[in-house]
Order: C-alpha cells, then structure tokens, then sequence
C-alpha cells in the first residue's frame, strides 16, 4: 500500500476553495515575457501552473505579456509554445495581454474619472527623488493635482502620439507616504514609440507590468495568479487596483524560486551570452533553457520529475544540478532501447586465423580507427 503524498501550500489552498465552494473551476495561467527563451526556472512554474489543473478540475490559459515592444519578438512565441507542448502540456487559451490594450485604456480612463490616476510630467530622475526612501516619506509631484479634465486631455494626446518617449507618464494617486514604496504613486503608463509584434505601429502607450498583470487576471477570471516570491510587495497594488476598478477578483499567490548549482538562470545573462556569441544561440546544448536541455538529450519525464522532487514552498532553495543528472539517468534507463551487438562474427575455420589473414584484417581495422572511419 503506498502512501499517498502530502499537499503543497497551494494545493492545500485550492483543496480549501473548492470545499468552501469558493470555485467550481480552477483557472490559472503562465504569463512569459516574449523577450527570450524559456530556462529551467520557467519550467518549474509551467509544471505548477498546468500541474494544479491537471489535479483539480479547471484548466490553465498560456497568456504573453507583451507589453514591452522594444524586447519581444515573433521568434520567441514560437519558442515558448514549442517548450511547453514538449513538456507534455496543452493550454485551453492562447492570449496575449496586447489583446487587451483597449481595455486596459478604458480602466485606465475610469481611474482617472475617479480622480484615483494624473498624468506626470516628471522625468524619471525627478520621480525617484521625489519618492523619497523606506524610512522616509516621499513628497508629492507638482502634478498631482490636475483635474480630471485635464488629465483625460493629457492621456488621450499621449494615446495620440503628441508626446515624445519619457516625458509624460500615467500614475497612481494613491499615497506618497506608503510604507510599501511601490504603492507611493507607481506608473501605470509609459510612452514608447516602438513597433509592436502584433499590434504594429497602433499604439504609442504601453501599460507597465503592474497595470497589465491583475486586469489581464481579472479578464481572464484567473482564481489563481502564481507568481514568484518578489512580486509579494506587488500584491498590494494588485489588489488596489482590481478593488478600484471593481472588477473580478483575482487574487495572487507567490512561490520560491528554484534556482540550480552552477548554473546561470538569468533571462538577462542568457540573451548576454547569445548576442555576444558565446554560445551558438538559445538552444545551445550548453544552455539551461529547455530547448537546449532537448539537445543535450533530456527528456521532458526526466525535467518534470525533477520540478515534482523538488516540490514548491514559500522559502528561496538551491537545488542540486546532480538531482537533475539523477532523474534524466533514472528516465532514459526505464525507457532506453537495449541491442546486443557482434561486431565481428566469429570465423567460419580456423585456416582464417593460421594463414594469417585475421592479422592482417586486425591492422587494417585499428587503421580505420584511427583515421575515424568507423
């Protein structure tokens, strides 16, 4: 009789929403960044993500987050659907949060009709003073103050491409005073002149991630959002903004990362290593992306395995590289394919061997050798 495997946190959690008949259906989503190729560390939370409804009753949408045209490319969506099929996973929504641009300008508009957002004319260097430290309160910008009408004329000439890049924002009026630094005022919009993948040359004004991520949750009806541990101090905003807004409420769980000895797990470093030609590209056997785990001869049992054994929690872990060796030997040795082969069958007489053609044969096998030829 085996015994039967402990909860996660978070799948104690769903197990306690579905018994309070919080949900009928789990819904979660894996939301990369199309500005590079999929690395170990995402195949952690694509193994969470599509693993919590595969175990319980829901299904998980594969959502880009998309929202910074200067760094994504077409190259890399096709790279991360490939990845996650050959991990043996299927998503139910193909989305992307550029599908939701018009949305995310309208909810930006009901913010500022609620007097809850202004349009900034500081520079980025203005802001950061202004912002003051986690000791001390920041002060408020010299714009904060502008009407609502205003700021509705101010956003719609931003939308239009009246403004050059950096010199107007779209912020938050929430506290300058927070003891939670990202709630003191954060961005909500950029201008960045920037040909987009998929929208081409349509917009100008670019949601920042904060604004996108929960609004693109509650669209979606997302009852899970897992993130990893440093989007915590997020949350609050997260939260402020679908309460704000009064739409549906997400709500949003974090996970430790998992991070592997000797091992470079930076999206940042990779693309490093590839433009500058160290590697041959992003699949690059020497790479840790799942592409270049493929090459090198992994298996996609072996990587989830590995994601399973070293389970999730709330605390920062380094695992072992040697685990990782463990379970990809333990996969090809239950799966691999045994020959026995002769590679040089015995001779029909022995007047082979006494005449002295065996010698001969001999030598002119180790010559092949030696030049490669076998």
């Amino acid at each position: 009789m085996t015994e039967e495997k402990s909860l996660n946190f978070l799948e104690e959690i769903i197990e306690e929403d579905l018994k309070a008949g919080k949900y009928t259906t789990i819904v979660t989503r894996f939301p990369p960044e199309p500005n590079g190729y999929l690395h170990m560390g995402h195949a952690t939370s694509i193994c969470l993500n599509f693993g919590l409804t595969k175990k319980f009753p829901g299904y998980t949408n594969l959502r880009f987050d998309d929202t910074n045209p200067v760094t994504e490319e077409t190259e890399y969506v096709d790279s991360i659907k490939d990845d996650i099929r050959w991990l043996g996973f299927e998503w139910k929504n193909e989305l992307y949060a550029s599908d939701y641009f018009d949305t995310l300008f309208q909810y930006a508009i009901v913010l500022i009709n609620k007097g809850l957002a202004y349009v900034d004319d500081s520079t980025s260097e203005q802001m950061a003073v202004l912002k003051g430290t986690p000791t001390e309160p920041g002060k408020d910008s010299a714009y904060r103050t502008r009407t609502v009408a205003e700021n509705l004329e101010l956003f719609e000439k931003m939308k239009s491409g009246a403004f050059p890049d950096g010199s107007r924002t779209l912020r938050a009026k929430i506290d300058m005073a927070h003891t939670n630094m990202l709630m003191r005022d954060p961005v909500l919009y950029r201008i960045k002149h920037a040909h987009h993948h998929r929208t081409g040359d349509k917009w100008c004004l670019y949601p920042m991630y904060d604004f996108a991520h929960g609004q693109c949750d509650s669209i979606e009806k997302i009852t899970h959002s897992i993130c990893t541990l440093e989007f915590v101090p997020h949350r609050e905003l997260y939260d402020w903004l679908i309460e704000k807004l009064e739409i549906y409420p997400s709500h949003q769980y974090e996970f430790a990362r998992r991070n592997l000895t000797y091992t470079v797990m930076s999206k940042r470093k990779l693309l490093q290593l590839v433009t500058e030609k160290h590697v041959e590209g992003w699949d690059d056997p020497r790479m840790p992306t799942i592409s270049g785990m493929r090459r090198r001869g992994f298996t996609p049992a072996s990587i989830r395995n590995f994601c399973e054994r070293i389970g999730i929690a709330k605390r920062e872990n380094l695992a072992d590289l040697s685990l990782l060796e463990f379970c990809v030997r333990e996969d090809l040795n239950s799966i691999a394919q045994r020959r026995m082969v002769v590679y040089f069958p015995a001779f029909k007489s022995s007047s082979m061997i006494s005449s002295g053609k065996f010698r001969l044969f001999s030598s002119v096998m180790v010559a092949k050798l030696r030049n490669s030829e076998w």
